[in-house]
């Protein structure tokens, strides 16, 4: 078992703690702050549980285990304080503690929290492992073969990379695995986003500081880039990275070397640069927002990620991954996607791109009435899609079947398409509830009454013409409120037959 982590300034509670664990026989090692804490974090040491106080010099609990989530984020945090207002124990368990201790609180009760924080972690392991397997899954899409061997071609370069791509495509995963298949694999691969931290922070965020170079810098601090010596750092929404900063990094790229802010000592590390953008930066160049030297010091190899829209042969997948990822995470049964529903999402252009689709799974674990997923069960962004998308398709065979019935191919469907707009217009203008609801139920039951008269009741007929299984048909029946005639199969059989 890995040891367990106590980080408070108080020395009587690193005391008090450090001997009950030892004498329960659990491993144990104390830390008098959060930032020596997270040293040997990066050194590659692991805890099995962390406990930490709340208030301390230099980082606080809650930063701590911020930062101890994003690089370890199996490890449990149990949070120790002795403010025990409802604001701070809300905010342990919404930033993903694994429970909360009040002082002065008893240390057989601590003790048996810390066994439970170390088992739930030992009996999720494995699960966690197969997640973290999946989490950048073979892709059957041709682009994406590219950007696998790709990172094949890369494991023994310590060049620079860009990786490029809209918002949600899996930037990052590609960033970890290829920091995880390169030779840098045992040092750390430490994040930083440029656009999520504020401009006035994130160049001692990057850089780290000294002691007294701003107000509020009580000690000195290292930088991302000092955290990920023999590693990689990856650096996310490059393009929003504010000018001044975009000097000092070109300046790191080429010698290797900086200065945290308000020290005098050049320090020089040694870090592999990944870095992300979903903006186009020559565009960015030519406007004069980014420098042209630094885009070409990181455009030395690049990665373009496609969007899901170009990769729908993996959205089944996918889809059943981040299904069953989410319903361990709650702990529910899996979600499977009945043959309606997966067709809808394939349908869906996913703005969000791969994480659009897990936020999509996440709410059809938590949402959907059934183990199995059904086309009416999907969110509402997927129907309306769906919906437009089944409104296009119909007035083009409307049109293609528009000589065969005399009309002017330029007449035929658009007649009903707008005869539906002027209907919803109406209904909106009356501030009726559910209109898209209402419409979607009205062209169904339009759809499915034709086929039904078409097919002369047969409802298998009906169903395979419409393209839906004959159970989904029967279904919409029912809650549509169509007579389906009771025709079967069996008698038509029959009379075909002879008999």
């Amino acid at each position: 078992m890995n040891p367990v982590w106590v980080v408070d300034d108080e020395k009587t509670v690193r005391w008090v703690l450090e001997k009950a664990l030892n004498k329960e026989g659990l491993p144990v090692r104390v830390f008098s702050d959060g930032i020596t804490a997270l040293e040997a974090l990066d050194q590659g040491e692991q805890p099995s549980v962390v406990l930490t106080d709340v208030r301390m010099p230099g980082r606080d609990g809650f930063t701590l285990m911020a930062e101890i989530k994003a690089r370890a984020p199996s490890t449990p945090v149990i949070i120790m304080t002795a403010f025990t207002d409802l604001d701070t124990t809300v905010a342990a368990f919404q930033r993903g503690a694994f429970d909360y201790l009040a002082k002065p609180f008893d240390v057989e009760a601590a003790i048996l929290t810390i066994r439970r924080a170390a088992q739930e972690r030992a009996d999720a392991r494995p699960q966690e492992d197969q997640a973290g397997r999946g989490a950048l899954m073979p892709s059957h899409a041709p682009a994406m073969q590219e950007v696998f061997r790709a990172i094949g071609r890369l494991a023994a370069s310590r060049a620079t990379v860009l990786i490029t791509g809209e918002s949600g495509t899996g930037k990052e995963l590609i960033a970890r695995a290829l920091h995880q298949h390169s030779q840098r694999a045992t040092g750390p691969f430490i994040a930083v986003n440029a656009a999520a931290i504020p401009r006035d922070l994130l160049e001692a965020e990057l850089f780290g500081h000294e002691r007294g170079a701003f107000t509020g810098a009580v000690q000195a601090r290292r930088g991302r880039f000092e955290e990920a010596r023999g590693g990689t750092l990856f650096l996310d929404e490059i393009g929003d990275m504010p000018a001044e900063l975009q000097t000092r990094l070109l300046r790191v790229l080429a010698e290797g070397s900086f200065y945290r802010v308000g020290g005098t000592q050049a320090l020089t590390v040694d870090v592999r640069v990944v870095a992300a953008t979903h903006q186009p930066l020559e565009r960015r160049v030519a406007q004069g927002s980014f420098r042209e030297d630094l885009f070409h010091r990181l455009n030395v190899i690049r990665l373009r990620l496609p969007p899901l829209r170009e990769r729908r042969e993996d959205i089944a997948s996918l889809a059943a991954h981040f299904l069953s990822a989410s319903a361990a995470e709650l702990g529910v049964p899996v979600r499977t996607l009945s043959p309606e529903a997966l067709e809808a999402l394939e349908r869906f252009d996913y703005p969000g791109n791969i994480r659009q689709l897990e936020n999509i799974c996440q709410w059809l674990t938590v949402m959907a009435p059934s183990r199995t997923v059904e086309r009416r069960d999907l969110p509402p962004e997927v129907l309306d899609a769906d919906f437009g998308a089944g409104l296009a398709g119909s007035r083009v065979d409307a049109d293609a079947a528009a000589p065969a019935a005399g009309l002017p191919q330029e007449q035929a469907g658009p007649e009903w398409t707008a005869a539906l707009g002027e209907d919803a217009r109406r209904r909106l203008g009356r501030q009726e509830p559910c209109v898209m609801e209402t419409l979607s139920m009205s062209f169904e039951r339009a759809v499915i009454s034709a086929a039904l008269a078409y097919s002369g009741g047969r409802r298998g007929e009906a169903a395979r013409r419409l393209g839906i299984g004959r159970n989904t048909l029967a279904r919409k029946c029912r809650e549509l409120g169509v007579d389906a005639g009771g025709a079967d199969e069996c008698p038509v059989r029959i009379n075909r037959t002879g008999h």
